[in-house]
């Protein structure tokens, strides 16, 4: 990982990353986007990817389960805001998703 992916973006940065990120909104100095799945478990099997990866690469969402849906929410804590960091997970989550 680059430096540059834990700098705090500007607005204009912001905006650029999440028109390649179109399911993905801005709220509150995160990153958000919800999944909806088939049911509960395909839910769960999500959530079990997601934090498997967080765990390798030491960056955890904020994670909102509601039966068949699950809302990320991403920040990097340690820039005080969103980065680079934060829209490499959003990607790998619609991989995984």
């Amino acid at each position: 990982m680059t430096e540059q992916a834990l700098v705090k973006m500007n607005e204009e940065q912001i905006e650029a990353c999440l028109e390649s990120h179109s399911e993905w909104v801005e709220l509150n100095n995160q990153i958000q986007r919800t999944f909806e799945f088939t049911d509960f478990s395909a839910a769960m099997k999500f959530v079990n990817a997601i934090a498997k990866y967080a765990e390798l690469v030491e960056h955890h969402p904020d994670m909102l389960i509601r039966y068949n849906k699950v809302t990320l929410s991403v920040s990097t804590h340690d820039a005080s805001g969103i980065t680079y960091k934060d829209f490499e997970l959003a990607t790998k989550a619609d991989e995984l998703a």
